[in-house]
């Protein structure tokens, strides 16, 4: 299988897809993860993906949110036990490909794959030879690439004359909060980061679902920039009325702050990169 993910849209996708379709044999399988991904945000991308590609079989994935395209950037290979990713070296790859590695090792909890060392991944460089657009390397280099590196293997990509080991790419890491507890280990206090906002307006933080636990019905007051919001932390958004905000843990093992039929980065003043702080007991 060879998957595709891009900030691009349409119709952009289907000239990588006939790309990998005119460079292997034997019907490969090209599954479109999303084409949809925060516009030239390298690590909103990384977040979902480093949530996403880990629920597919082994892949060669092909990732490509390039603000720097035509750049003096490199181009990247990365192998994560049986999956390869194929991609800008803008940060973009190397959660992913942790969140990969980790789930090829039985790893804990989605939030804990920062834990796994680069050293634990194979990285090389793309020598990238004149493409035919300075602003198309989705159909120019990666694309190719990822044809490429699905016809000779994961266990062969050493033999790739296009390609050449590195220990030199850039390694994005998403920020970690700073958690308080009270005496019976109970969270008390959370200082983080809003990481993204997806589609329903849910604001995704970096604090762990962890901080919820045994906390569920009380009272949570979230600080953003420029207001003070009091919600219920709660299981399901049905726990609360429609139009009423909530604190809940997503799918990811994140607190989001939602709103129940509503937008929760409206509700309660947050956007991507925003700081923001949980705390209980303060009313």
């Amino acid at each position: 299988m060879i998957t595709l993910a891009s900030d691009f849209g349409s119709p952009y996708p289907a000239a990588m897809r006939g790309v990998v379709h005119r460079r292997t044999t034997g019907g490969v399988q090209v599954s479109d993860v999303a084409h949809d991904l925060p516009r030239q945000d390298p690590r909103a991308a990384a977040f979902w993906l480093r949530f996403v590609l880990p629920e597919y079989p082994p892949a060669t994935h092909c990732v490509v949110v390039d603000p720097g395209v035509g750049t003096d950037r490199a181009a990247l290979v990365v192998r994560a036990g049986d999956h390869v990713l194929v991609g800008p070296d803008n940060g973009v790859l190397l959660p992913p490909a942790r969140a990969l590695a980790a789930s090829a090792a039985g790893g804990g909890e989605r939030a804990a794959d920062d834990a796994v060392p680069t050293a634990n991944l194979d990285v090389y460089e793309i020598a990238v030879d004149d493409p035919a657009s300075a602003t198309f390397h989705g159909r120019d280099v990666f694309a190719p690439t990822a044809a490429d590196v699905h016809e000779v293997g994961v266990d062969a990509l050493g033999t790739l004359d296009a390609l050449s080991p590195t220990d030199s790419s850039v390694d994005l890491r998403f920020p970690s909060p700073t958690v308080e507890s009270d005496g019976d280990g109970l969270g008390t206090r959370a200082t983080g980061e809003v990481l993204v906002v997806d589609d329903f307006g849910n604001a995704i933080t970096n604090v762990p679902g962890s901080f919820l636990d045994d906390r569920l019905g009380e009272s949570v007051t979230v600080t953003a920039p420029d207001r003070v919001t009091t919600a219920p932390a709660v299981e399901t958004f049905a726990a609360v009325a429609p139009g009423d905000p909530l604190v809940t843990v997503g799918s990811h093992g994140y607190v989001e702050c939602d709103v129940n039929e509503g937008r929760g980065e409206e509700a309660f003043g947050l956007a991507s990169g925003d700081p923001v702080t949980l705390a209980f007991g303060l009313n």
